[in-house]
């Protein structure tokens, strides 16, 4: 192998390994290294939730699309996930953390974005889903071009918890209130209970932020209520369908 296959080898593998770990294991043929293993472990995890995040609220934004119809969906809770995304988003961004520990959150928030567009056209708020789209990439680039500090943007962080739990609660009263989850997406509650949970590895392997390591444990534990209410409602679902 020449010198250049050499060298894209790997700045390919970097993607997946640190410098240390590739010597290590490429190098060096050792492969009982347990740091290494950890942290390339936590590498594919992130890569493997950044490639998930693409799709995972598509289910959703189809379900509306295919329905024209938001019921059962809380703009409220919906706006509140997509605050503590963009936070997230920001922080790690202007923090130079590893894209593979947040990169998901950058596709996830244009999905958000888009549900709760779509849910706002389907009430009918057409001028108000336009206004919602528009102060919302203004947010993003007040947040994310070095204008807010990092000591704010580090204070919205922490803030993070109780904005993701309060999300999460306010839709699972409203699929309490409703007796049903309405256009919620069982495969999207069920990709974003699984990515969270991984991300709570991922952030501990990768940013050592502790902040960021109890807000995707709160985020885990929400994640898990709305799965549960899903299975619960299950039921109420079909039977909901047959009688259409």
């Amino acid at each position: 192998m020449n010198a250049t296959a050499t060298t894209l080898l790997r700045q390919v593998a970097l993607l997946v390994f640190t410098p240390h770990c590739f010597d290590n294991y490429f190098i060096d043929f050792n492969y009982l290294d347990g740091p290494c293993f950890s942290a390339t472990l936590s590498k594919c995890l992130g890569l493997g939730i950044i490639l998930g995040s693409l799709l995972v609220k598509i289910p959703q934004i189809l379900k509306l699309l295919k329905s024209k119809s938001g019921e059962g969906i809380n703009i409220l809770s919906v706006t509140l996930d997509l605050t503590a995304i963009t936070i997230y988003m920001s922080y790690s961004f202007v923090k130079q953390f590893p894209f593979s520990s947040w990169g998901d959150t950058a596709f996830l928030a244009i999905q958000t974005v888009i549900v709760a567009v779509l849910v706002l056209v389907y009430q009918n708020a057409v001028l108000k889903s336009l206004l919602y789209l528009s102060t919302y990439l203004s947010v993003c680039y007040v947040m994310m071009s070095g204008i807010t500090p990092l000591n704010v943007l580090w204070t919205l962080q922490t803030c993070n918890i109780p904005i993701v739990v309060t999300g999460k609660l306010i839709q699972a009263w409203t699929n309490f209130k409703n007796g049903h989850t309405g256009q919620l997406s069982a495969i999207t509650m069920f990709m974003l209970f699984f990515g969270s949970a991984a991300r709570i590895f991922t952030s501990i392997q990768e940013t050592g932020d502790t902040v960021v390591i109890l807000t995707y444990t709160a985020g885990t534990l929400a994640n898990a209520l709305l799965v549960s209410q899903m299975l619960f409602y299950w039921n109420v679902e079909v039977v909901k369908k047959k009688s259409e």
